[in-house]
C-alpha cells in the first residue's frame, strides 16, 4: 500500500508522493519556506482536548489505549476526508502522514491509527 508514515522534520524521500501534515499545531518556529509538507489537513489531528489530556495539560495523562479509543471516535467523524485520501492511493498516488517532530514511537501514534484507516478503506 503506498501509504507511509513519518515526522514532519524527517527528510524527504523518493517516492513519498503527496507528504500530508495530519497535526492540530503548527510547529513553532518553521517558517512557510521551510515547510517540508505538501498539504496539512489539522482536522485529522487529534483535537485540542484530546491532545492535552494525552500530554497531561489538565490533570494526569491518559493512557494510550484511551487515547487510542478517543482518536478513532474523533477521526471516524472525518470519514469523507479518510476516503478522499483512500482515492488517491487507489488512483495510484503514495501518500505519506506526517506527525509531530516529538513523536518518536509510530506504534503510538494517531498517524499509524490513520494510516490503518485508509488502508482499510482502500482494501474496502
Amino acid at each position: 500500500m503506498p501509504v507511509r508514515t513519518r515526522r514532519w522534520n524527517d527528510p524527504e524521500e523518493r517516492g513519498d508522493g503527496l507528504r500530508l501534515r495530519i497535526c492540530r499545531y503548527r510547529p513553532r518556529g518553521v517558517r512557510k519556506s521551510d515547510e517540508t509538507w505538501d498539504d496539512w489537513w489539522q482536522d485529522l489531528g487529534p483535537s485540542r482536548e484530546l491532545h492535552a489530556d494525552f500530554y497531561g495539560k489538565h490533570g494526569a495523562p491518559i493512557g494510550w489505549e484511551a487515547y487510542r479509543k478517543r482518536y478513532l471516535a474523533e477521526v471516524r467523524r472525518r470519514k469523507p476526508l479518510i476516503e478522499q485520501l483512500a482515492a488517491r492511493v487507489q488512483g495510484g498516488e503514495t501518500v505519506t502522514l506526517l506527525c509531530s517532530s516529538a513523536c518518536v514511537d509510530p506504534a503510538h501514534c494517531h498517524r499509524t491509527l490513520l494510516k490503518d484507516l485508509i488502508e482499510r478503506a482502500v482494501s474496502g
